[in-house]
């Protein structure tokens, strides 16, 4: 009897142990891993050595120049040559981690008899005429006909020519050296129509230190696809001056074709508005020789704030938007005059804010006041205001004034006010913007994931970064190809891709998620399970471990 229950005592007991080790065997090889799996944080795949390549990219800027020689423009000897290739290139001299090198590549030929024709003429203007309607360039090229030293096409004491189109005019030389005295001059006035240091500087301002490019920094705006565009009148004191202004002709005749000309940068919208009683929150001083108020320069920054906080349109925007501003002072305040840093009048009358817009005072004609009782009718001059607005909106995009070389003729804008290789000036610029802030945007996202790896990387934010990489890699080989067009819409889907993985939702679920909140939450749950098991393991494993060691009994 005492045998038989001892009996089935040690099959309890084996009973015992095989279920522990069974529930341990379980946790271990089933309930571990999967665990593991169900918690981990999904983490798709990025290009993360691609990325970091980025960083030690070379863009290489080719400007396709077609170099056209008239039959007297250089030496007999020389024109036999033709045609042949010439390739420049040489480094901008930024501080930034992205080598930027230039590259003309001057293709030189013999003038067609139609291009003999029109550069047989007296007037520059007539053979730009003749010359456009025979051939449309491609965005960002160049033409630069060389004509003869003794032509009457430009003024004697004149040895280049720049034209509103993407064409040119250097004088020739009868000179032994003359294709490297003449690729000099095309280089200079090569330069000034497509891309400088201050150009390339200012368009990656933001990317650059404190240094001697970044004195004019803050004056363009930055790169982005669309733009909104708002024109305020302020009214201060409506009971005396009743204003009117044509802002819907005035924008139809003057705004609108600039804006067509840059849509190929962005889109844009136009509004307006009339805003009483707005001041501009800073009190003008007297002066008592002129009998007029004025604002001093140091004054100027105080001017926005209070005005802005009336304006109410770059809250619910997606885009940057522009203001400018017309104001009309108060009776009480004129006339009113923007003084210099040396404490002149200027002479518009008006002051921009870099990236912000721009602001005009238009006093009323004293001898209004003497005819009429008030409120006065004030007759907006708009063919005077859209001068000065149209010329703060060059200057916040970065179209500056080229600086063209000695004794080079400029020609006037065309009726839109912007030129076409201005134009192409600007895409440069933005293209190289663009490939600055995506490349950024991409090395910032990969050291932020590699460093916290807790950050759920979704397939679609993932597929935007392949996206970027791509785009900015397309970009920089159609620069280098001379693509401006294509090369800019690569560059935007880089910067578009690259930002809506940056900013994407999902990556901040699990950033503020700390270790010591998941113990927290996986203790009470795995602790009673854990600590049998643990238990009858280690009982095991310590009768196993006495029993080895107890000697055998020899008969």
């Amino acid at each position: 009897m005492a045998a038989s229950g001892a009996a089935a005592t040690d099959l309890e007991v084996i009973r015992g142990k095989r279920a522990a080790l069974f529930f341990a065997a379980v946790a271990i090889v089933l309930g571990l891993p999967l665990w593991w799996k169900t918690t981990e944080t999904y983490r798709a795949p990025l290009p993360y050595s691609q990325i970091s390549g980025l960083n030690a990219l070379q863009l290489r800027l080719m400007v396709p120049i077609t170099v056209v020689f008239t039959r007297d423009s250089v030496p007999l000897d020389d024109q036999e040559k033709l045609p042949f290739t010439v390739v420049h290139e040489r480094e901008i001299p930024l501080k930034y981690k992205m080598k930027i090198k230039c590259r003309f590549q001057k293709a030189y030929r013999r003038a067609l008899d139609h291009e003999e024709e029109a550069l047989s003429l007296d007037n520059v203007k007539e053979a730009e005429a003749m010359l456009a309607e025979q051939k449309e360039q491609s965005e960002g090229s160049l033409t630069v006909f060389v004509i003869s030293e003794h032509s009457l096409l430009l003024p004697q004491d004149m040895m280049s020519y720049i034209g509103p189109e993407r064409t040119a005019v250097v004088r020739g030389i009868m000179h032994r050296e003359a294709f490297n005295i003449i690729g000099r001059r095309i280089i200079q006035v090569a330069q000034a129509m497509s891309l400088t240091e201050d150009v390339l500087a200012a368009a990656l301002a933001d990317h650059l230190p404190e240094d001697k490019w970044s004195s004019d920094k803050r004056r363009p705006l930055k790169s982005s696809l669309g733009y909104e565009i708002t024109f305020s009148l302020l009214n201060p004191d409506p009971k005396s001056h009743d204003v009117y202004w044509d802002i819907e002709g005035a924008v139809r005749r003057y705004v609108q074709p600039f804006l067509n000309v840059l849509s190929a940068v962005g889109n844009f919208s136009v509004d307006s508005q009339i805003l009483y009683y707005a001041m501009l929150g800073v009190n003008p001083r007297f002066d008592p020789a002129s009998s007029s108020y004025y604002l001093a320069m140091n004054s100027l920054p105080h001017v926005i704030n209070p005005v802005e906080s009336r304006l109410g349109s770059s809250a619910t925007s997606l885009y940057p938007v522009l203001n400018f501003l017309l104001y009309v002072p108060e009776l009480a305040h004129s006339p009113l005059y923007i003084q210099d840093k040396d404490g002149a009048p200027v002479a518009t009358n008006a002051f921009h804010s870099p990236r912000w817009g721009g602001i005009m005072v238009y006093n009323v004609d004293p001898k209004a006041y003497n005819s009429s009782e008030l409120p006065v009718r004030v007759e907006v001059d708009m063919v005077r205001v859209m001068e000065v607005f149209l010329s703060q909106l060059r200057l916040l995009f970065g179209i500056a004034q080229p600086q063209v070389p000695p004794k080079c003729l400029l020609s006037g804008p065309k009726s839109e006010g912007l030129m076409t290789w201005e134009l192409d000036r600007l895409l440069w610029a933005r293209s190289v913007e663009n490939l600055a802030t995506a490349t950024t945007t991409l090395t910032s996202l990969a050291q932020l994931l590699g460093k916290i790896g807790n950050i759920v990387i979704k397939d679609d934010v993932a597929s935007e970064v392949y996206k970027a990489v791509a785009a900015v890699q397309k970009a920089a080989e159609e620069l280098a190809s001379g693509h401006l067009s294509s090369a800019f819409v690569a560059s935007q889907e880089a910067v578009t891709s690259s930002e809506r993985a940056f900013f994407d939702p999902s990556l901040l679920h699990l950033l503020y998620f700390p270790d010591d909140q998941k113990f927290a939450i996986y203790i009470p749950l795995f602790l009673p399970m854990a600590v049998p098991i643990l238990l009858s393991l280690v009982k095991i494993f310590l009768e196993a471990h006495k029993s080895w060691k107890k000697p055998e009994k020899i008969d």
